[in-house]
């Protein structure tokens, strides 16, 4: 019987263990921040935002006619210059970081954007 008692105990309190830790998780403050992004287009707003998204922003949203792009993430997890670098990658200007040129070049004609 006190086995059985002890059993019980031990699984209830890993149960309440495992909630309040998965309540904690679900807590995390997220971040936002914006920074500019060049770009004209639908398809630079698509391709802005996804990029972001897979590098850890949760929200991400760019804005064709102020070049902003306003992101909330995790900052244990990424920030706002590993953010801006992968958009660059993808070929779009940031405030940080430059795109490279062949990159540039190889986006659609409509995503091609003034490079002072």
């Amino acid at each position: 019987m006190k086995t059985i008692k002890l059993f019980l105990v031990i699984v209830l309190a890993s149960v309440i263990g495992g909630n309040l830790t998965a309540q904690t998780n679900s807590t995390t403050k997220l971040k936002t921040e914006s920074f500019k992004v060049w770009g004209n287009c639908g398809m630079c707003k698509s391709r802005i935002e996804k990029t972001v998204k897979t590098e850890g922003a949760q929200t991400a949203s760019w804005d064709s006619k102020t070049k902003m792009l306003t992101v909330s993430y995790d900052p244990s997890k990424t920030n706002t210059a590993a953010l801006s670098k992968k958009v660059a990658e993808a070929g779009h200007d940031t405030e940080k970081f430059k795109a490279d040129d062949k990159t540039y070049t190889s986006l659609p004609g409509c995503c091609h954007y003034d490079r002072k």
